[in-house]
């Protein structure tokens, strides 16, 4: 069973009308970048929960989730409507595998997400830890319109602190931005446009996937490496390309 702790809330930042961050403090055990924990409250005399990843360095006292609201949901409403002060359960153990030690070593570490699944690679980024074994970094952030890069700045800001090593890509979907890429994912790996615009090559003999987003995103960017690079899914007993996580 999950050991919960009691979260004060310090903020919520509302991106969008469906996008925010939450912003807490609490007495949790250490983490690992990329983790996440769960978060609950009580409604209606029933204890709701739901995983989301942290955003902050594990050394940030200030917990950070990057969550979406749905309109019909159970908890992430609640969640929005939260204020400074109000209190929300936090998991004290974090959990996942989606971290840089389970990462092989390679020449170029690719980090894909879409929507709020950029967290866990905010998480890694600002921990800066066991990234010097890679000499490039290209952090993908896809979402459906420009206005749902919430993170666009801090992306910007650690692009300047890793001076050359870190790229930055933004893909949006549903509109045209200048410096952003059109489409899906998938789409723009198979058409070798991703690569050509980062100028970096995307192969199994220097590169390794991390995955994670939607999970349709997920399944089929794993089924067109697996096709047409030659790449595989990474287990211990099998090294392997492609790391994944879902996101619901």
């Amino acid at each position: 069973m999950a050991e919960w702790v009691n979260a004060q809330v310090k903020e919520v930042k509302n991106w969008t009308d469906a996008l925010f961050s939450l912003r807490v403090q609490a007495p949790i055990a250490p983490f690992i970048a990329g983790q996440f924990a769960k978060l609950a409250l009580e409604i209606d005399g029933e204890r709701v929960q739901r995983a989301y990843s942290y955003v902050n360095a594990p050394h940030d006292e200030n917990l950070e989730f990057y969550l979406v609201t749905v309109p019909e949901g159970k908890l992430s409403p609640h969640l929005m409507a939260l204020r400074p002060g109000d209190s929300v359960m936090v998991t004290k153990e974090a959990s996942g595998f989606f971290v840089l030690d389970e990462v092989p070593d390679c020449k170029t570490l690719w980090m894909l997400a879409t929507g709020t699944a950029i967290g866990p690679y905010l998480s890694i980024l600002q921990q800066g830890e066991g990234l010097d074994r890679f000499d490039n970094i290209v952090l993908v952030h896809a979402a459906r319109y420009a206005a749902d890069l919430s993170y666009l700045p801090l992306m910007q800001q650690l692009q300047q602190i890793y001076n050359g090593k870190l790229h930055i890509q933004t893909v949006v979907s549903r509109e045209e931005i200048a410096g952003s890429l059109t489409g899906r994912i998938p789409a723009l790996i198979d058409s070798g446009e991703l690569e050509r615009a980062t100028g970096l090559t995307m192969d199994a003999d220097s590169s390794h996937i991390m995955l994670c987003g939607n999970p349709q995103m997920v399944r089929d960017t794993q089924q067109l490496l697996k096709e047409t690079r030659e790449m595989r899914k990474h287990l211990k007993r099998k090294p392997g390309h492609i790391t994944s996580e879902h996101y619901w």
